[in-house]
């Protein structure tokens, strides 16, 4: 056990300073001028950028499973500003979101839950994010997301109401949730390279982290993309892809309860320090409209629970709108 979590301490410290040091480097290049003045940048992508609305869903519902729980869904509405510039794009936006975290079993009352299940949480938040993407392939983007977990984030009332809408089962335990707490989330993602082989086919790695008082992690991954690909995010395509990546998990207010709760949370397990991911899915756009749809496989978060007990499937959907 000793050895696992000094590994998982390693892919941690390796990814940060992966990550920080590529965004430091696209500085030193200059495609990080601005980021000073960021309100004023902003303005001038709202005024005279290409105004993209996108809305993302998960939800292990989609999947027509009976039990419902874990990760058990998600919502984000997002209005980016794209500014093309000669081989690149800048992309700055705001966003909303919620997230809602539930027992392996909505239906389990309180007493019923094991001690090793997920507590009840919500996320609400809301920031701003700067993205840039290059013609050769290379991406960065960074941003701040700031807003509440617990009670205040509305998961028993958007949960219990939106179940009792489409005659699905009532969650029996929010009562437990992780008790209130302020959430400020600093983010990042660099992809240094793309390998593009042939010009139907790119390889494109990836590392991320997440910093704040709700998710400290860090993960690598890759993309493998196939179809008619093109090198900018809102361009025309139609293309199939799988992205892998493992995280490193340092603290996740979801299971543990925020930094600065209120109150200790009257349930919280531990989570498991490495996590894998793996989505499948096809992308399809074409001015004014754009759809994603994949299926995502996540293992266990808890460390406690095995993959044959806690690993989450769930259905992930995109629609974008370019008017």
């Amino acid at each position: 056990m000793r050895v696992i979590g000094m590994a998982v301490n390693l892919l941690f410290c390796l990814v940060t300073m992966l990550t920080s040091m590529s965004i430091t480097s696209f500085a030193q290049a200059g495609d990080l001028a601005g980021v000073v003045n960021f309100a004023d940048d902003f303005k001038r992508a709202a005024a005279q950028g290409k105004t993209t609305h996108v809305v993302d869903i998960d939800n292990d519902s989609l999947l027509l499973k009976k039990d419902d729980g874990f990760y058990t869904s998600s919502a984000r509405y997002s209005q980016q500003y794209i500014l093309s510039e000669a081989g690149a794009k800048t992309t700055f936006g705001w966003r909303i979101g919620h997230e809602m975290y539930t027992a392996s079993d909505i239906k389990l009352a309180p007493e019923k839950i094991s001690p090793q299940d997920h507590p009840y949480a919500a996320w609400l938040y809301g920031g701003w994010f700067k993205e840039r993407q290059e013609m050769d392939g290379r991406m960065y983007k960074f941003g701040l997301d700031i807003g509440c977990i617990g009670p205040c984030a509305g998961g028993e009332w958007v949960q219990t109401n939106l179940h009792r809408l489409i005659g699905q089962p009532t969650p029996q335990a929010w009562s437990t949730q992780v008790k209130n707490g302020i959430g400020v989330v600093l983010y990042g993602e660099v992809a240094p390279i793309r390998w593009a082989p042939y010009s139907w086919l790119d390889i494109t790695p990836n590392l991320q982290a997440r910093f704040g008082t709700i998710f400290d992690d860090a993960s690598a991954g890759l993309t493998v993309r196939s179809g008619k690909l093109t090198p900018f995010s809102d361009q025309a395509t139609l293309h199939a892809f799988l992205r892998v990546d493992a995280r490193a998990v340092a603290y996740n207010a979801t299971l543990q309860g925020a930094y600065f709760a209120s109150e200790s949370s009257p349930r919280t397990v531990q989570p498991k320090r490495l996590v894998e991911e793996a989505e499948l899915g096809m992308l399809w756009q074409r001015a004014p409209f754009g759809i994603k749809a994949s299926i995502v496989r996540r293992s266990s978060e808890i460390r406690d629970l095995s993959n044959a007990i806690g690993a989450q499937n769930f259905a992930r959907l995109q629609f974008s709108y370019m008017p």
